[in-house]
């Protein structure tokens, strides 16, 4: 065999940049145990369910010690089956043990490892005590359920700069908390959910707001709609039986109606709609002057952020609703012009999402434009509560006025596609770049933060797209330092929304097949830029003649408290 190797239970694997054995071992096909280790967070070793056995009968954990050359190790001993089976018996000894009416139930890391080491009974009494945080309106906290693995303290502090939990008190005391123990919705928290994502058993969940859906639809006096953001519709993968990064949308639409949702939409169109009103802000600011960077408003994770660390930059905020708010408030406006009870629920990837719904900014006379949201997650499980089969239904299409829709709106679901979308726009005026050179400007991929330059006119634009509150944080500091960007989109979920804390948990493939699948639907439309959509002139030249600020943007204040 050419090159380095570490003999793997007895077949040896060749080195080729493996950080740590974990890694090693899991190209060797064995699926290690954890549930500390991410491979976009930093190593924490606290759980020791991937110890493996060197050639000198020692333990080792797999996922903090480099391969060295010639090592052997073994991942499956009798030694080590034993230790695996003590730890989750301690673990399940304080650990709150409803599974079957756990947000998490089938999906739970504990669930899932239980089982597969045959855990019969666990020897300890239970000392898991309930304590529910559920403050926030995006997440609740469940600290009897928490396995202080330590992945949601090192999502919100390392990836989203946010800090709003971390290790409180030591030895068998030691917890996960809020600064003082404060309620989630009296913390630094901005929704973002990502904390959720990571937790590998249930003690961090989104909060789920499908009884007030169904409740709504019962209801024969009240009208039901709904909205689907663009990358709900490449998530459901295999929970529904259908492809990951398959465009899923008329099955989608189909589903809705069949549950009884009286009329299904595309935020698509509200996207299409933000292109237009977010690149004429951008273009204004260009010409007449303005603060700059002009940051984008579709992700409200972002925008909380602003207002509880950067106040100071909220002028540079675009004045944008996000699609969701934009598309809610025409509904909403419209119902009110034809006497009609509304309830409108819109299908997010996001949870901060259900924060931004219930912002009195988009309440009027304390009805709020959108009544829930729903993530995918909830939208999966409602499809699966009905009993439809999902992968046999019938495609349809959404309803009207509101069909008509750009690719350019629907690739908003992936990091870049924000800025592209506005390009495409702008294109029209003095860049003199078409829609392949604009795809291939840099807008693209799922770096955490990209920078390229656009040439306008006798002048360049300077450019960043990011992803992840961490990096936007970092740009920041160089804008603070006197370097100059024109245009930021900031996206607080890495990947941008297809991988938002609201959507079924997936590897890192399947994020990225999700995005591949929003750019194969935008090349598949038949109109490419959100200029293009003859909706967009019916719309102006109806309902917003005259009132397109007042339904389409909005000012954000400093912080106020959470609700």
């Amino acid at each position: 065999m050419k090159g380095e190797f570490v003999i793997i239970d007895g077949t040896p694997v060749v080195i080729e940049n493996e950080k740590n054995l974990l890694e090693l071992i899991r190209k060797a096909g064995i699926q290690m145990p954890t549930f500390c280790y991410h491979s976009e967070l930093s190593v924490y070793g606290a759980c020791r369910m991937c110890m493996v056995e060197n050639e000198r009968g020692m333990l080792e954990a797999a996922c903090s010690t480099p391969p060295r050359p010639g090592m052997s190790v073994k991942t499956n001993s009798d030694r080590l089956r034993k230790y695996r089976k003590m730890i989750l018996e301690l673990l399940l000894a304080n650990h709150c043990r409803d599974c079957t009416t756990c947000e998490d139930n089938g999906k739970c890391k504990l669930q899932e490892l239980a089982e597969r080491y045959h855990i019969e009974g666990v020897r300890f009494p239970n000392t898991a005590m309930e304590n529910v945080d559920d403050s926030s309106l995006c997440i609740v906290r469940d600290t009897g359920k928490c396995i202080l693995c330590g992945d949601c303290v090192r999502m919100c502090n390392e990836i989203q700069n946010v800090g709003a939990i971390d290790f409180a008190h030591r030895g068998s005391k030691m917890t996960i908390s809020t600064a003082f123990n404060k309620p989630l919705s009296q913390s630094t928290c901005v929704g973002c959910g990502q904390c959720s994502a990571v937790c590998p058993t249930g003690a961090l969940v989104v909060r789920n707001d499908l009884s007030r859906v169904w409740r709504a639809l019962s209801d024969k006096d009240v009208k039901v709609s709904v909205q689907i953001a663009p990358a709900v519709r490449v998530a459901l993968g295999k929970e529904l039986n259908v492809t990951e990064g398959e465009n899923a949308m008329g099955k989608i639409v189909a589903a809705l109606h069949r549950i009884g949702f009286d009329e299904v939409y595309d935020t698509t169109a509200g996207a299409d709609l933000t292109v237009l009103e977010e690149s004429a802000e951008f273009l204004g600011r260009l010409e007449k002057g303005g603060k700059f960077p002009l940051f984008t408003s579709c992700c409200p994770a972002w925008v909380r952020y602003c207002e509880k660390m950067h106040p100071e930059l909220l002028d540079n905020v675009s004045s944008c609703r996000s699609p969701m708010q934009m598309m809610a408030s025409l509904l909403k406006e419209q119902s009110k012009e034809k006497g009609e009870r509304l309830f409108h629920v819109a299908v997010m990837p996001c949870t901060a999402k259900k924060f931004e719904a219930a912002r009195e900014e988009f309440t009027k006379n304390g009805m709020p434009d959108v009544d829930a949201v729903m993530t995918t997650q909830e939208l999966i499980r409602m499809i699966k509560e009905f009993g439809l089969i999902f992968d046999e239904l019938e495609p349809e299409a959404v309803d009207t006025p509101f069909g008509s829709v750009s690719g350019a709106g629907v690739i908003f679901g992936v990091t870049g596609g924000v800025t592209e979308a506005v390009l495409r726009r702008v294109s029209g005026d003095k860049t003199r770049a078409g829609l392949a050179t604009i795809s291939q400007i840099g807008a693209r991929g799922n770096e955490g933060c990209k920078e390229f330059t656009v040439p306008y006119g006798d002048k360049e634009l300077r450019v960043a797209v990011v992803s992840g509150l961490r990096n936007a944080e970092e740009v920041i500091k160089r804008i603070q330092n006197g370097e100059h960007f024109d245009l930021v989109e900031v996206m607080a979920c890495p990947g941008g929304c297809v991988c938002g804390a609201g959507q079924p948990a997936s590897d890192k493939t399947g994020k990225g097949q999700r995005g591949t699948g929003l750019y194969r639907a935008d090349r598949a439309s038949s109109i490419r830029r959100s200029q293009d959509n003859p909706l967009m002139d019916t719309l102006y030249a109806g309902i917003l003649k005259g009132r397109s600020h007042e339904l389409l943007h909005v000012h954000y204040g400093a912080e106020k408290d959470n609700h």
